[in-house]
């Protein structure tokens, strides 16, 4: 039997990466960071310092680039395509949400209406 361990950290918001930590961790140059922050897939926490090498990126960041990563080696897409891409992803995850909520709301309206009778 072949067990993997496999090890990591969550990140979250709260999580702050620098340039460089987030460029390791991608595996990856600063100049790809850099391009993903004009292409609006990234957006730095202090992007108004004008010092690309002193930018800090939440944990959201991360997931970001990997997928963006992903999207460029395994699928081919070009950078411009997965900002796309994740913007219908961040769409679809809201839209879920949205829709997660009116269930719950009109579940609660049905159960009133139903104590009701």
């Amino acid at each position: 039997m072949n067990i993997k361990v496999f090890s990591g950290e969550l990140l979250n918001e709260e999580c702050i990466l620098t340039i460089v930590e987030l460029s390791e961790a991608c595996q990856v140059s600063n100049d790809w960071v850099v391009l993903l922050v004009n292409e609006g897939i990234l957006q730095p926490l202090n992007k108004e310092t004008g010092k690309n090498h002193q930018w800090t990126f939440t944990g959201n960041s991360l997931y970001k680039a990997r997928m963006t990563r992903w999207l460029e080696l395994d699928l081919g897409v070009n950078i411009a395509g997965a900002a796309v891409a994740l913007e219908l992803m961040d769409e679809n995850e809201l839209l879920q949400h949205q829709i997660k909520i009116l269930e719950h709301g009109n579940h609660y309206v049905v159960n009133q209406v139903s104590h009701k009778e």
